[in-house]
């Protein structure tokens, strides 16, 4: 598929937008008079974008596993929504073998499968139009070179579906944020203000650049995400993410031997004080972190919620009750996900919603 340079992409884009300065960079606002928002997650969907993973940055066997998995995430997506699979030219057939049917193809270049973090960032206008946040990605700091074909994900995309597209000069990763869609955003200070992210930027800077881009009108920082965390140095979707409006759910340990203790107590501290764009004191939902999987890192699709399961009822059991009570309207579907574990992240990581447009 041949892609048009980031260059043009701007020079088309800019004739129907209005310029606006954001944290020293410049964003395109979309149509004039038009107020863009980040919808939540539970808005919603049009379908859901995934990345066939390729090897790269895989062992052999592991690999092999991670396929599998990506695979049964997929087909389980795809039993609520469309679901659109990016997928290099030389794995079309492997994915074919081991994906439903009805899942679409898009073929382009990929260093990695992680569509949370290089797919692109949605926004709706208050007039109903969508738009993609064009942030850029730098491979988690610079973790696992080369990554410059993830880089151009969200724009190879953008040109594929027609989706206007506005560049912002601010290293962002989806998973790295939460929103509620009424102007409440959820990050930590681990990962935003980490210096392989935008270094000099701090906390007022980022808060704006926030604001602006992604319509939220409250920040909420917490500290530390979940340990180890050697990849994405702490997204918060590993920790705490909205279920509703005025509601979160929060991973958290009883271990006081567990560094995680300390991290969620700390968290929670931080959510008790805290109020979201509407004034409200926040309902938080304790989960239990298990040993081999963050069931927290789930994906909410339209009538349902995937989540990353260990196979293990001793570490399912009690997390999936609790999501289960926490989206009685949904519904709760399990699907493996140790080995995407092992590789540094869960469901929500390796899908990226597309919101219904309007």
């Amino acid at each position: 598929m041949a892609v048009r340079t980031r260059r043009k992409f701007l020079l088309d884009t800019v004739s129907a937008a209005a310029m606006i300065p954001v944290g020293g960079s410049r964003v395109l606002a979309g149509r004039v008079g038009a107020t863009y928002r980040m919808p939540a997650e539970w808005a919603p969907h049009e379908r859901t974008l995934m990345q066939f993973v390729p090897p790269q940055n895989w062992r052999r066997g592991d690999y092999r596993a991670a396929v599998r998995e990506w695979a049964a995430v997929a087909n389980a997506v795809a039993d609520f929504e469309p679901v659109t699979m990016v997928v290099r030219p030389e794995d079309r057939k492997r994915a074919a073998r081991l994906l439903n049917s009805e899942i679409e193809f898009v073929e382009m270049p990929l260093n990695d499968g992680w569509s949370r973090d290089t797919g692109p960032i949605f926004v709706i206008g208050d007039d109903g139009s969508r738009r993609v946040r064009g942030f850029t990605f730098n491979g988690w700091g610079g973790k696992f070179p080369p990554f410059d074909a993830d880089a151009e994900v969200k724009w190879r995309l953008a040109e594929a579906f027609a989706w206007p597209i506005d560049e912002i000069d601010f290293v962002l990763e989806g998973g790295a944020i939460s929103v509620d869609g009424n102007g409440t955003l959820l990050t930590t200070e681990e990962c935003l203000l980490h210096p392989s992210r935008n270094p000099g930027m701090g906390k007022s800077d980022q808060e704006r650049l926030l604001r602006d881009a992604l319509g939220v009108d409250t920040v909420i920082w917490l500290g530390q995400g979940i340990a180890p965390d050697p990849v994405t140095d702490g997204h918060v979707d590993g920790l705490c993410v909205f279920a509703g409006p005025g509601a979160v759910l929060l991973q958290t340990t009883d271990d006081p031997a567990d560094e995680n203790h300390v991290i969620g107590r700390d968290a929670k501290r931080r959510l008790q004080r805290a109020r979201d764009a509407q004034g409200r004191r926040l309902e938080i939902i304790e989960l239990p972190l298990a040993d081999d999987v963050l069931h927290i890192n789930f994906y909410i699709c339209n009538g349902g919620v995937i989540v990353p399961i260990a196979g293990d009822p001793r570490q399912d059991d009690a997390p999936l009750s609790i999501l289960r009570d926490v989206f009685p309207e949904r519904r709760v579907v399990g699907v493996g996900g140790k080995v995407i574990a092992a590789g540094g992240g869960g469901v929500h990581c390796i899908t990226q919603q597309v919101p219904a447009a309007g």
